[in-house]
């Protein structure tokens, strides 16, 4: 959906465009420019009262081909998602055209106020699909919230977020401030493998020292992602033990839950308190992540703890030419905020639950030659150690070597329990801004991306499969950029 500024000569919207101009000549409202502490990008401002409306987004028609078919829109899976040889999947491939990322965000600021500055911002897109969303005939997808939160700064450092956003583990391009996140730069809506990203409901508290020092912590929503030794009554894929629970099913709705997927019972918020430095040249950052999962057996509650500590750093090797950027975590029960969503958690025998350790690492080097054309390419990897534990001759947990993985490779494999150990991505691409002026930005955009997941060990030997994605993308942002 692209906005255009009504004061813009030859806009279509004629009659909306004449009221703005009554209004704005009647003095009721006036095109401003954006107040100094907005960190978006140049875009149309509406100043209306005490507030500045800062309009952005863009629209998007985006291309995607998949050498195995994951029946997936831009937003690809890199991890189940990329089939071993005996799923039909991986012997055919996908084509689809999406413009359901096309974005749309509002930014609204008060007017400073006694050393106070206040800011509510939202982004939103389609990549969301409601139960009767299809791509047959009318590709009617919904409308998500992105991010929406609400911010209070102080003249003295303070910064004070409350709503939905990217969590404070991603890494940021400059201190810790909303709108200034470091996601990497290609179409596909994962993102990249060895990234770390949530975006999540957060309470966030920074105190921004100086221009060179932010030091912050950030109570986050919390939610498992389990490993697939266990099954959907959340007790490991044998029979014991029967009572356990994990996560559950929202069935009737009322609770205003997605009736088709299930939520883990999680008992306290995941909770990061990370450092950020700009000395002057480059930006590092180290953080820890303390999170809590929680099953219950036999009607008792069980809870293990697992964190994380992880860094990052932008490095800018020729100043506004070429950086490079390195980022990492490394803990147990850490999968959520990796890009390839491998599991945070298997089951022991006894019903509780174990975290997994695991590393996620992100490497990228981002090159423009001039202002019109960005050069990108990155390579990450997301890797586990196997959990499991044997009752007798039974195996549970994940990545257990008596798992019979004998199928996995057969064109009519059937035995197949292939557990992830590790996904690694190559991905490479541009973004060439062939059009920029008064009309605003346009820019096309190429990615090609090559995943490898291997799997443990077990009966069989370790399965492994790849994937190549090759996507385009054609965007139009109304403003300046």
């Amino acid at each position: 959906m692209a906005f255009v500024n009504p004061s813009t000569p030859g806009s279509t919207h004629s009659s909306a465009r004449a009221v703005v101009r009554a209004l704005i000549a009647s003095g009721t409202i006036a095109l401003a420019a954006a107040p100094a502490f907005a960190q978006s990008a140049p875009a149309p401002a509406i100043q209306t009262g005490p507030l500045t409306l800062t309009f952005g987004g863009f629209t998007e028609l985006a291309t995607i081909y998949r050498n195995r078919n994951q029946s997936a829109d831009v937003g690809s899976d890199f991890n189940t998602g990329i089939p071993f040889a005996n799923n039909p999947n991986s012997q055919i491939s996908e084509f689809r055209e999406s413009a359901r990322q096309s974005r749309f965000s509002l930014l609204a600021q008060g007017q400073p106020y006694d050393g106070l500055r206040a800011e509510a911002y939202m982004e939103t897109d389609f990549l969301s699909a409601g139960v009767t969303s299809n791509s047959r005939e009318s590709n009617s997808y919904t409308l998500r919230m992105r991010v929406f939160y609400a911010r209070m700064m102080t003249d003295y450092g303070l910064d004070v977020l409350a709503g939905q956003n990217w969590s404070l583990a991603t890494l940021y391009k400059d201190n810790l401030n909303p709108r200034d996140e470091d996601a990497p730069l290609g179409i596909d809506a994962q993102y990249i493998v060895g990234f770390n990203w949530a975006r999540t409901p957060q309470l966030r508290v920074v105190e921004h020292f100086n221009k060179k020092i932010s030091v912050g912590f950030s109570i986050e929503s919390p939610q498992t992602v389990t490993g697939t030794g266990i099954n959907s009554a959340g007790a490991p894929a044998g029979t014991y033990p029967p009572s356990s629970v994990v996560y559950q099913n929202n069935g009737n709705g009322a609770g205003l839950m997605n009736t088709t997927t299930t939520y883990t019972t999680d008992v306290a918020p995941d909770i990061i308190v990370k450092a950020a430095a700009d000395p002057g040249w480059g930006h590092y950052e180290v953080y820890g992540l303390s999170r809590w999962f929680r099953s219950s057996i036999a009607g008792q509650s069980s809870t293990v703890s697992g964190g994380g500590v992880g860094a990052g750093m932008i490095l800018p090797l020729v100043a506004g030419r070429l950086a490079f950027q390195a980022s990492g975590l490394v803990g147990k029960g850490i999968g959520r905020y990796g890009s390839a969503q491998l599991p945070d958690v298997t089951m022991k025998p006894t019903g509780g639950l174990a975290p997994i350790r695991e590393y996620e690492a992100l490497l990228g080097v981002i090159y423009t030659p001039n202002p019109f054309v960005t050069v990108y390419g990155y390579a990450g990897r997301e890797s586990e150690n196997a959990t499991y534990y044997t009752v007798g001759t039974a195996a549970y947990g994940y990545g257990a070597p008596e798992f019979n993985n004998s199928g996995c490779m057969l064109a009519s494999g059937t035995k197949c329990v292939g557990n992830t150990h590790a996904v690694s991505e190559a991905s490479g691409g541009f973004w060439w801004k062939y059009y920029q002026g008064k009309l605003g930005n346009l820019q096309f955009g190429l990615q090609g991306e090559y995943f490898k997941r291997t799997a443990f060990a077990g009966v069989g030997g370790a399965p492994s499969a790849n994937m190549f994605v090759g996507m385009a993308s054609f965007r139009y942002y109304p403003y300046q950029l």
